[in-house]
Order: C-alpha cells, then sequence, then structure tokens
C-alpha cells in the first residue's frame, strides 16, 4: 500500500520523481508545525511555544520538507530551498549564523529534488544527482573533505548518480542509481556501516548491502530498505534501534527482524518505525516515553506494532516521539510531549497515538528535538 503521501523514494519512484523533477506540482501546499518553538523551528514569525498547529507564515508550494534538531528545511516546486530556525553553526545555508523565525530562501540553488537535516546540517539533492550540504562539520558530516562549519552550500565529494539523501545527528548517507550506500561523519559506533569505527570526511561504501530503495538516519543508527522489502540497519543499538533482537551495535548491516513487504522507515533519537504495504505501522528501540506507540513504555529490541493505527501512508520522528499521516490525511502523534510536540493541545506524553489537533490534509510529516513539521495539501 505505496501511497501517493508516502515518502519512500523506492526504485521505481525515484526513477520516475526524483531524477525527472521535483514531486507535482499538485502536490505542493503549505507547512503547519507545533511544538518547541525557543529558536523560531515553528516559522510562524514568533518565538512562542505552541500546543497545537500553526502555519508557517508566507510559504506555500512546498513539496518536501524535513526538521533538524531545531531546525527545518523546506523544499518548493521550483526547485527552490527555504529555511528557518536555530542557526547557530550555519545551517540555514544562508552565509551566515543569524536565526530566523520565518522560512528564508537558501541562495544559489534552484533544482533540488529533495530535501534533508541532520542535528545541525542541512542537506539538498540536485537535479544532476549530485548533493550540496551545509552547516555543522565537526565529524566530517558536510562530506566535502574538511572539518570546517560551512554556512553556505558546498558539494559533497565523490557523489554523482545519487537518487536519495538522509541524514542523522553526524553521519550522513547517500543511496546511489546502482542501489548501493555511501555514508560518510561520526563512526564511533559503526554509524557508516563499512566495517570501521573510523570517522571519514568523504563518503565510503556501506558493507554487504545491495539493491537498497530508502534510507533514514537517526541519532547515532542507520536504517535501509531493500527491493525485496526487508529492512536492514546499523550503529548505535544500546537501546535496540536495529531491530535485531540485541543490543549490540554493528558497524556492518544486519537484518531487522520479523519485518517483510516495508515501504517507507523512519527513525527517531533511538527509535525507529516502519510502514508495511498493508498500511500497518511497526516500531521498535527505545520506549521511555512511549514513542513506539504499542500502549506501554518498554523497550523494543525487535519490532512491535503500532496496533491502535491502520491505513498509515507516511511517518516521521522527532528526537522520542513519533509522527503518522493516515491515508485520510490526519495526524496522529506518540511519545513525549514535553513541549507540545504531540500537537494534542496538552503537555502529556502519550503511549498509544492521539490525532493532533485541527491538522488535516496533510501529505508528509517530520520532527525535531520537542516539534512536529506537516506538509498540508
Amino acid at each position: 500500500m505505496t501511497s501517493i503521501r508516502s515518502r519512500p523514494f523506492g526504485a521505481l519512484l525515484v526513477a520516475a520523481v526524483l531524477l525527472v523533477a521535483a514531486p507535482s506540482v499538485a502536490l505542493a501546499g503549505t507547512v503547519q508545525t507545533w511544538g518547541d518553538n525557543a529558536y523560531g523551528q515553528l516559522g510562524d514569525g514568533t518565538f512562542t511555544r505552541r500546543l497545537t498547529a500553526v502555519e508557517v507564515s508566507g510559504l506555500s508550494g512546498v513539496v518536501q520538507l524535513h526538521g533538524g534538531r531545531e531546525h527545518v528545511v523546506a523544499l518548493k516546486a521550483d526547485g527552490t530551498v527555504w529555511t528557518w530556525g536555530r542557526n547557530i553553526y550555519g545551517q540555514l545555508g544562508i552565509g551566515n549564523t543569524t536565526t530566523h523565525n520565518q522560512p528564508v530562501q537558501v541562495p544559489g540553488i534552484t533544482d533540488a529534488i529533495q530535501v534533508t537535516t541532520g542535528h545541525y546540517t542541512t542537506f539538498a539533492l540536485l537535479a544532476n544527482g549530485t548533493v550540496k550540504a551545509w552547516g555543522w562539520n565537526k565529524y566530517g558530516t558536510i562530506g566535502d573533505g574538511t572539518l570546517t562549519k560551512r554556512t553556505s552550500p558546498v558539494t559533497v565529494q565523490g557523489l554523482t548518480d545519487v537518487v536519495e539523501i538522509a541524514a542523522a545527528r553526524d553521519h550522513s548517507l547517500a543511496l546511489k542509481a546502482d542501489g548501493t550506500v555511501w555514508a560518510w561523519g561520526y563512526n564511533a559506533y559503526g554509524n557508516l556501516g563499512d566495517g570501521t569505527f573510523t570517522q571519514r570526511t568523504t563518503p565510503v561504501k556501506v558493507d554487504l548491502l545491495t539493491n537498497v530503495v530508502h534510507l533514514a538516519g537517526g541519532r547515532d543508527h542507520s536504517l535501509a530498505i531493500r527491493q525485496d522489502g526487508s529492512v536492514w540497519a546499523w550503529g548505535f543499538n544500546q537501546g535496540g534501534e536495529l531491530g535485531n533482537g540485541t543490543k549490540v551495535n554493528r558497524n556492518q548491516p544486519v537484518q531487522t527482524n520479523n519485518l517483510a513487504d516495508v515501504v517507507d522507515v523512519i527513525a527517531g533519537a533511538n527509535h525507529s518505525l516502519a510502514i508495511r504495504g498493508d498500511g500497518t505501522l511497526w516500531a521498535w528501540g527505545k520506549n521511555n516515553y512511549g514513542q513506539l506507540g504499542d500502549g506501554t513504555n518498554t523497550g523494543r529490541t525487535s519490532p512491535v506494532r503500532v496496533t491502535s493505527l491502520s491505513g498509515v501512508a507516511e511517518i516521521g520522528a522527532g528526537r522520542q516521539h513519533s509522527v503518522a499521516v493516515l491515508d485520510d490525511g490526519t495526524v496522529w502523534t506518540f511519545g513525549q510531549n514535553d513541549t507540545g510536540q504531540l500537537g494534542d493541545g496538552t503537555l502529556a506524553n502519550r503511549n498509544r497515538p492521539v490525532r493532533a489537533t485541527g491538522v488535516n490534509g496533510a501529505l508528509e510529516s517530520a520532527g525535531g528535538r520537542g516539534y512536529s513539521v506537516v506538509l498540508i495539501t
């Protein structure tokens, strides 16, 4: 049940969408946000926390978005990239470190087809299959061969034919058209999946992994869907976020248990989520705030079903909360809610999904540290 709402850039969708043009203008829309707003990450022109959704100021024609720790990036149908929120490391890409509580355009990019964020980094995949990056670079997260912070976009070295990008806290990922995965940046827990624990300032190939159609990054772990619908994971695993029944870190990919026919994956800080083709949602990893949505606060080293949801079309994740978009365009959230990131008008943590108040017509979702963001038609 791969909905047109869904994020996964599988082989067919990549070929039809990413390599040809940005997603259809017919799906372009506006952006709503809620939760923590200390750095203007809600984009509504204020620094006021919101317990229910507000609209991002002056932004329309959006076709894709992603949330970093305290900043957001949006892709418009015309190929331009817009950012807002915290900018201490230049993660907004505007040539300075000034925080903005309303969207600003990233100069020099007019042909982007996908965007993503790490904690303090931002990435844009261009129509020619190359990748631009900017922001925090202490661990080589930018991939330009240096450890120098970048406040404007630079090219990730040695990458061509890229069809999808993903990012974690301090490491970054790219999927090439041949189904191979490449990674760079922080590698203390095997985050890069190259069989080492060596930090990399330029991309290296992930070991033992082929026929990949979709990627996601957590805090220090990585996820991939293969063409056969199986899920593979590597990196930090002390919360069970790899889903292979252990809590052992892995520097090479291992298969996540008991999952087949998967069409989308996403990762929070220490938890992971997957949508199966039948529209069911599965979760594993740390669960101290109920971010797995299974009605408990028990961590899981193998996937469990989020039993109260069906017809799930798309998923997002914040640091310790989860967001699900259903086929009917409603948004459901669960997990930590100390800054209103669940959008239900309360500050109560939830270990079962609750509906985000007043949000309808959603296509895509994302989360950061204490906030959520959705694309609305």
